[in-house]
C-alpha cells in the first residue's frame, strides 16, 4: 500500500508539473507577441459595438430548425471581417481563417434558440440590462464570434492552425447537435480542438459532457364525447397515470441524474375525450448506465399507466375491440458523454488565459455542442463569452454587458494558445 501511495503521489506531481509547463508555454507565447496585446485592446475598445451587434442578432428569430435568416445575417457579418464564408448542407455558417497548417481549431457558437416561431424577440433596455428571449443564449456567443474574428484581422494575426469561425445549427432541444455532428463529420481528420461559445459565464469552463436523451411518448385511442362516451380509455388520463409513476422515481445524487417532462399536448376541446396525447421528456445523467436505467423506468411507467387506464375502462364495461390505447415511445435525440483530459493543451490554454486576465474558473459538466467532439476523443470545451445573464430558456432572459471585454479576451487568448502564432 505504501508503495502504491508513493507511485500515485509521484504520478500526480508529474501531471501537475506538465500542466504548469504547458500553461507557462502558452502564457509566454501570448504575452510576448505585441499583436496579442493589440487584440486585447481592440476587444476592450469595441465592447460597446459588440453589444449593439448582439442586439441586432438577437432580434432575428431563430427557432429550432428555422435558423436560416439569422444564419444569413451571420454570414454577412463574418464575411465583413475578411473571412471566406460558406453555408454547409446542415445550415452551419463557416468562416475560414487560413493558417500555415491544415490542422483546424473550431470556434463555434450556436444559432438557434429554444423559443417557438412567433415569440417576441425585440430587445428592451432596463437600466444596464438587455431583456429578450435568447439575448444571452446565444446572442452573446454569436456576437463574440464576430468580435474575435474582427480583432484578429485588425491586429494582423497570423496562426499556425487554421481557425474556423462557425455559427452552427441544432444545439437546442430536438436539434440533437446536428450542426456539430456535421462539422465533426466534415473535418474530423483535421480537427484538433473545439471551443464552443455558449452564453456569458466566465466563472467556469465546461470540460465534461453531460449525457442526455430526449424521448417522445405518444398515446392514441378512439376518442369520443365527454358525456355519451364516458368510460372510453382516455390517452391524457393514461399519460397522467404514467407521469405520476415516473415522477415518483428516485434518482441518485451521485452520479447526478435528472429528468423533466417539458412538453404535453393532446385533445381538441374540454368536452371531448382526446384521441391523442403526447409528451416530451428530457433525461440527463453523469453516468451512461444510469441514463439507460432512467429511460427503462420511463418506458415501464408509461406502459403501466396505459395498462391502468385500459383496465379502468374495462371495469366500466367500455373496452371493446376498438377501444384499446396504442402506446409509442421514440427517442428524439441522444447526447453522448465525454471528458477532456486534465493534461490537455486546450485546458492549459484556457488556464493561461485565466491567469493572464486575473480570472478564476472552475471545471464543470454540462450538455453543449462540445458533447460530440468530446465523445470522439477530440479535445473540446465550452465557454461563456463575458458579461452576466439570467433567466436562460425563459421569456424573462436578461443580459448585462458590463465587463464583457474580459470574456472576449479570454476567448481570444485561448484560441491563440492552441492555434499557435506565426511570425
Amino acid at each position: 500500500m505504501k508503495r502504491f501511495l508513493i507511485v500515485l503521489t509521484v504520478g500526480v506531481a508529474v501531471t501537475s508539473f506538465i500542466q504548469n509547463l504547458a500553461r507557462r508555454a502558452v502564457a509566454a507565447d501570448t504575452h510576448a507577441d505585441p499583436r496579442v496585446a493589440s487584440v486585447l485592446a481592440i476587444l476592450r475598445s469595441s465592447a460597446e459595438a459588440t453589444t449593439e451587434e448582439q442586439i441586432r442578432i438577437t432580434e432575428i428569430p431563430a427557432p429550432p430548425f428555422q435558423e436560416a435568416a439569422r444564419g444569413m445575417y451571420m454570414k454577412k457579418l463574418l464575411a465583413s471581417t475578411g473571412l471566406r464564408v460558406e453555408i454547409d448542407g446542415a445550415g452551419n455558417v463557416i468562416g475560414e481563417w487560413p493558417g500555415s497548417s491544415p490542422d483546424i481549431v473550431l470556434l463555434t457558437a450556436h444559432l438557434d434558440t429554444v423559443f417557438p416561431p412567433g415569440t417576441d424577440v425585440s430587445v428592451k433596455r432596463e437600466g444596464g440590462r438587455l431583456l429578450a428571449p435568447g439575448i444571452s443564449d446565444n446572442g452573446t456567443g454569436l456576437a463574440a464570434l464576430v468580435a474575435v474574428s474582427k480583432a484578429f484581422r485588425e491586429a494582423k494575426i497570423k496562426t499556425n492552425k487554421t481557425i474556423l469561425f462557425v455559427a452552427d445549427v441544432g444545439e437546442e432541444g430536438e436539434g440533437n447537435l446536428r450542426g456539430m455532428r456535421a462539422l465533426v463529420d466534415s473535418y474530423k481528420k483535421r480537427l484538433k480542438y473545439v471551443i464552443a461559445l455558449d452564453g456569458s459565464a466566465t466563472e467556469y469552463v465546461t470540460t465534461a459532457a453531460l449525457a442526455s436523451r430526449r424521448v417522445e411518448v405518444s398515446i392514441t385511442g378512439p376518442g369520443g364525447h365527454s358525456w355519451s362516451d364516458f368510460g372510453v380509455p382516455n390517452p391524457i388520463h393514461a399519460l397522467g397515470r404514467g407521469i405520476a409513476r415516473f415522477a415518483a422515481v428516485r434518482v441518485p445524487e451521485s452520479p447526478r441524474t435528472s429528468f423533466n417532462v417539458g412538453e404535453i399536448e393532446g385533445g381538441t376541446s374540454v368536452n371531448s375525450i382526446p384521441s391523442t396525447a403526447q409528451m416530451k421528456v428530457d433525461l440527463r445523467s453523469e453516468s451512461e448506465a444510469e441514463l439507460a436505467r432512467l429511460e427503462s423506468l420511463l418506458r415501464d411507467s408509461v406502459k403501466a399507466g396505459t395498462d391502468e387506464e385500459m383496465a379502468a375502462a374495462r371495469e366500466r364495461g367500455m373496452a371493446g375491440g376498438g377501444n384499446l390505447l396504442n402506446l409509442k415511445i421514440e427517442v428524439l435525440g441522444v447526447r453522448p458523454a465525454g471528458e477532456l483530459p486534465e493534461n490537455s493543451p486546450l485546458l492549459a490554454a484556457l488556464q493561461a488565459a485565466d491567469s493572464q486576465l486575473g480570472n478564476r474558473s472552475r471545471l464543470e459538466r454540462s450538455s453543449t455542442d462540445a458533447n460530440i467532439p468530446l465523445s470522439m476523443g477530440i479535445p473540446a470545451i465550452s465557454l461563456g463569452a463575458g458579461g452576466r445573464s439570467g433567466g436562460a430558456h425563459t421569456l424573462d432572459e436578461w443580459y448585462d454587458p458590463a465587463g464583457r471585454e474580459m470574456g472576449l479576451q479570454r476567448v481570444a487568448i485561448t484560441v491563440l494558445g492552441v492555434a499557435g502564432l506565426e511570425p
